[in-house]
């Protein structure tokens, strides 16, 4: 059974930095491409980054960019999102999803991704 766990989430103030962490069991991790969404109170969950099978490519959006950094470690089966300069419009809450992309995939859809975990949140007060 496929699982993913997210962790490190909490609350913290603008300015500040998070790092999450998820754990993913159940699959051979080092052939999926993870990504982190999220998703705010009254708003559909949001791409926010992607790694493909290797860490040799990163893929992130415009909101995040210079701020938020995705690494995975494929010896431990996990991914990290390092959040920093945190704004209270980053309040959600953060899901890690794995999925097997062909070339062309759409890393920015929630369908391209088959398994997710059960999210973390992250407040960030101003």
């Amino acid at each position: 059974q496929v699982q993913l766990a997210e962790s490190g989430g909490g609350v913290v103030q603008a300015g500040g930095s998070l790092r999450l962490s998820c754990t993913a069991s159940g699959l051979t991790f080092s052939v999926y491409t993870m990504g982190w969404f999220r998703q705010a109170p009254g708003k559909e969950r949001e791409f926010v980054a992607a790694i493909d099978w290797n860490g040799g490519s990163t893929y992130d959006v415009d909101f995040v960019k210079g701020r938020f950094l995705i690494i995975r470690d494929n010896a431990k089966n996990m991914v990290y999102l390092q959040m920093n300069n945190l704004q209270p419009e980053d309040t959600a809450v953060f899901y890690c999803a794995a999925g097997l992309t062909p070339i062309g995939a759409n890393l920015r859809q929630t369908s391209t991704y088959a398994y997710w975990g059960q999210g973390t949140q992250v407040t960030v007060s101003s």
